[in-house]
């Protein structure tokens, strides 16, 4: 017969059971879409559009798309009161911060 996983991790200590969890919701908070992302930090299209001087059909048309320029995304995280990093990730090494784009906008 089949074993959950779910039953598996009830087997392990509670404070291994925490440190599943803790990261198991870190990597679903880390994956999100742009919409969600807004709907995260509590704003509407509508107050993004006007700190963006765009009208609210633009800034659903952005959350819509897959590709877009940097600046756009930066605009868009700024908007919001974020800061956009770049970050390159490679097997057996650090992460590297992408520099090249800071000045842009």
């Amino acid at each position: 017969m089949a074993k959950r996983l779910s039953d598996l991790i009830n087997q392990l200590p509670k404070s291994t059971q925490a440190k599943i969890r803790a990261r198991s919701d870190e990597l679903i908070a880390s994956e999100r879409s742009l919409r969600e992302l807004r709907e995260a930090h509590q704003r509407s299209q509508t107050a993004l559009a006007r700190k963006l001087r765009v009208k609210q059909a633009a800034v659903s048309k952005l959350e819509r798309r897959t590709d877009m320029y940097v600046s756009t995304l930066r605009s868009y995280i700024e908007a919001m009161g974020g800061q956009l990093e770049i970050v390159a990730r490679f097997p057996h090494s650090s992460p590297v911060r992408i520099k090249q784009f800071e000045k842009l906008g």
